[in-house]
């Protein structure tokens, strides 16, 4: 349970260090940011594989598979229902001749959605946790929290700008990283207490992760012209991963 409890820390934790690290390094470029976060979705789409999908189908059988491709795809339309509620992250901040106060709600509507797609993140991490498998419970937390960092670094500058203070801001990531520490919890006692969901949970996980790098990372690293570069750093990372759960 402790080492449950310090990974939940430390994956909400990566939000307010990369919070931390948006106030200390207000210059780092565009593309450098890109290729870190790309980086990250290497290890969460390998995390997401390894630790979760193919663990799903453990149990055999046509069953077990149906179980499984049926809770990747619940995962993905749950968080595809999350952003039709909550629009689009990158639809929020918007320069220009727009008034104070609506770019305001645009920016609080952007953390908003951050602290919602958390969450699923969140559960992820804490049903991986849930179903004994340590080692790839860590790398899948890893995966997360890593792509926590440069999400949180990216949280600060729009909130800057509307005029919101440093100290709010620091508390605004840390509460959207206690959003994710809760999911982890949501997560481990979900599938602990009614292990006989573990297969489809392990499977709706996997699914929400795919869905976060498709249809977020992938999309926003590729946007702004270092889309080579992104894409070698996805692969570095998911090759990082496959090494990791070779040796370790």
């Amino acid at each position: 349970m402790k080492i449950v409890l310090l990974c939940a820390l430390g994956v909400g934790g990566a939000t307010v260090l990369g919070a931390i690290l948006g106030f200390i390094f207000k210059n780092l470029t565009h593309r450098f940011s890109d290729v870190v976060l790309a980086f990250a979705a290497g290890v969460m789409l390998a995390s997401a594989v390894i630790g979760l999908i193919i663990p799903s189908l453990e149990g055999g059988g046509k069953l077990c598979v149906l179980t499984t491709v049926a809770g990747i795809f619940v995962g993905a339309l749950s968080l595809n229902l999350i952003d039709k509620l909550v629009p689009h992250l990158h639809k929020f901040v918007e320069a220009g001749d727009v008034p104070e106060a609506l770019r305001l709600r645009r920016v609080m509507l952007f953390v908003t959605a951050i602290a919602m797609h958390n969450l699923p993140e969140g559960i992820a991490a804490g049903v991986g946790f849930g179903s004994g498998d340590i080692s790839s419970a860590i790398l899948i937390a890893g995966g997360i929290a890593l792509q926590n960092i440069p999400e949180g670094m990216v949280i600060i500058a729009p909130m800057l700008s509307v005029g919101v203070k440093p100290s709010k801001t620091l508390l605004i990531a840390l509460g959207t990283g206690l959003i994710e520490v809760l999911g982890t919890f949501i997560g481990y006692y979900a599938v602990t207490l009614a292990s006989f969901i573990l297969p489809f949970a392990l499977a709706f996980a996997g699914g929400t992760m795919l869905y976060i790098i498709s249809d977020e990372i992938i999309p926003d690293t590729h946007a702004d012209g270092a889309e080579n570069g992104a894409t070698y750093a996805l692969l570095a990372g998911f090759s990082l991963i496959l090494l990791f759960d070779s040796f370790l």
